[in-house]
């Protein structure tokens, strides 16, 4: 299954990690990624904040996600920043989709797109 109709079809909630260059890491709460085009590659809104700040050292990030009502489905996505935007229009449509109310309370936001390295479940596997 493609990680697209993966998230279309599993609502939920995710944390992001990242870490910077000195390996300190953080963690944030995020929805599911945006898919854009007919490509299987993630995409996360962003504001100015230490995700973002992040990403500039460090491109690497793992997302975790737990489907609604379970404690033990969901999966690990282990991915790599590959290139990011300030598009307003593109932000909108995303915000529009996924009813994220953080980019629009936000005066920059960046769409940040990643390259997926390895997908775990989110309980076993290695």
């Amino acid at each position: 299954m493609k990680l697209r109709d993966y998230f279309q079809n599993n609502p939920g909630r995710g944390i992001l990690a990242t870490a910077d260059a000195s390996g300190n890491v953080d963690m944030a709460i995020y929805s599911g990624p945006y898919f854009t085009g007919d490509d299987d590659t993630p995409a996360f809104i962003m504001a100015e904040r230490l995700t973002h700040q992040n990403l500039k050292s460090n491109p690497h990030a793992c997302f975790l996600f737990m489907e609604a009502g379970g404690w033990f489905s969901g999966k690990r996505i282990y991915m790599t920043k590959i290139r990011e935007t300030e598009d307003a229009k593109l932000v909108d449509e995303i915000c529009e989709q996924c009813n994220q109310w953080l980019a629009r309370s936000q005066l920059t936001a960046h769409v940040v797109f990643f390259q997926v390295d390895k997908v775990l479940p989110l309980v076993g596997g290695s």
